[in-house]
């Protein structure tokens, strides 16, 4: 993970190939900070196969001008850091479930978060993302999905899809979309259908995990 302490040395890389990565992980990609090669995925096939994929934008009329592309690497970094990292007070759109969410005080949301990730024995390294950022939500959430892809025990894996739609659902479902209100006022290109399909990912993938769950 990126985000969250390792073992193995992390060298960031963006999803080569839809079908070959957790779409968590490949979500993480698209909100994390810029880089000449992500700008490069971005305006790409693989970028639209995205957005395909999850279903936001109709096949016939998904092209480069429907989402909305930067004309350049200056134009994208701009954005990124004035969108979601710069501002009086703040950013506009914070990538933070406290600065989004009123179900909790920040330190409550930002403690919950640390207990969700230590049931997994993780820890925030607090050197890339804070706790509570996007990313960070994610790429646990793709730690969760791998360990309950490799479980060989039935209660080990209803453990982790309850925890996996439970995070899903009271944290990224709780303020995904209050963020995607201030980025739609903002209306830069790109960074609001790519919210908006996560949004969508989000809640499909919720309803599976909820429907897999013995009743």
């Amino acid at each position: 993970m990126t985000t969250l302490i390792s073992k193995r040395n992390h060298r960031e890389r963006v999803a080569p190939h839809l079908a070959e990565l957790d779409l968590y992980r490949v979500f993480a990609a698209c909100f994390s900070h810029p880089s000449i090669e992500r700008f490069a995925w971005l305006s790409g096939r693989e970028c639209l196969g995205l957005l395909k994929k999850v279903g936001q934008l109709h096949e016939d009329r998904l092209s480069v001008t429907a989402v909305g592309r930067f004309a350049n690497y200056s134009s994208y970094e701009s954005a990124y850091i004035a969108l979601f990292e710069v501002g009086v007070p703040g950013p506009p759109v914070p990538l933070l479930e406290s600065a989004n969410s009123q179900r909790q005080v920040p330190q409550e949301i930002v403690l919950e978060c640390v207990n969700f990730y230590d049931v997994l024995g993780l820890q925030p390294s607090g050197t890339v993302f804070p706790t509570d950022h996007l990313v960070t939500q994610l790429e646990f959430l793709a730690a969760v999905r791998y360990l309950r892809e490799q479980a060989n025990d039935s209660n080990k894996e209803a453990s982790l899809r309850r925890l996996e739609r439970d995070f899903i659902e009271r944290h990224l479902l709780n303020w995904l979309p209050v963020a995607q209100e201030k980025l739609e006022k903002a209306n830069p290109p790109l960074f609001p259908i790519l919210l908006q399909s996560l949004i969508a990912y989000l809640k499909e993938e919720s309803a599976l995990l909820g429907k897999s769950e013995p009743s």
